[in-house]
């Protein structure tokens, strides 16, 4: 069979060249494209994601196997509507909805409880521990007034400077309700 004037195989080999290429320029480009999720199945990615499964399922089938022509039409967007509904659940889904990145800034830690992991001595540094919600982050840390802290204390970041936390001793405040 042909179509506008090509065989089935070239139309499907053209297909997934120009999607591949779309698909290549959208993955160093989407963030200029990004249109938000508005709509999600009218996502570029699960556009092209399509256009690209349709394409290469067609071009196999037409080559590898003397199916009627229509019916390969058909069952290669079945494939790709299946494979980009996977796809679309089971990949870009869970990534939209993942934490962006789990860096964090000095001055994010301000204010946090730590503990001292290495004892801090007077005029001097050691070094603390913090639970974030990218993990465990061990700071070199100095006592705010150049005092010493032990080893297992609880501490309150109060400054970051130069990449040191100056930290004092954290005592947590209890109300006592009972007089």
């Amino acid at each position: 069979m042909e179509l506008f004037g090509l065989a089935m195989e070239q139309l499907y080999m053209y297909i997934l060249i120009i999607a591949g290429a779309i698909t290549v320029l959208y993955v160093f480009f989407g963030d200029i494209a990004d249109g938000g999720d508005a709509i999600p199945f009218f996502n570029p990615t699960v556009i092209l994601a399509f256009f690209t499964l349709a394409a290469a399922a067609g071009f196999l089938l037409e080559t590898l196997t003397g199916i009627d022509s229509l019916a390969i039409i058909g069952m290669s967007v079945a494939i790709a509507v299946l494979l980009d509904f996977l796809l679309y659940f089971f990949v870009l889904l869970p990534l939209s909805s993942a934490e962006a990145s789990i860096a964090y800034t000095d001055e994010s830690l301000l204010g946090q409880v730590a503990r001292v992991i290495i004892p801090i001595p007077v005029d001097g540094y050691g070094e603390v521990a913090l639970e974030t919600y990218g993990g465990m982050i061990a700071k070199r840390a100095a006592g705010f007034d150049n005092e010493a802290i032990g080893q297992d204390q609880q501490v309150l970041i109060i400054e970051v400077r130069d990449s040191t936390l100056y930290v004092r001793e954290y005592e947590p405040v209890s109300f006592n309700t009972t007089n």
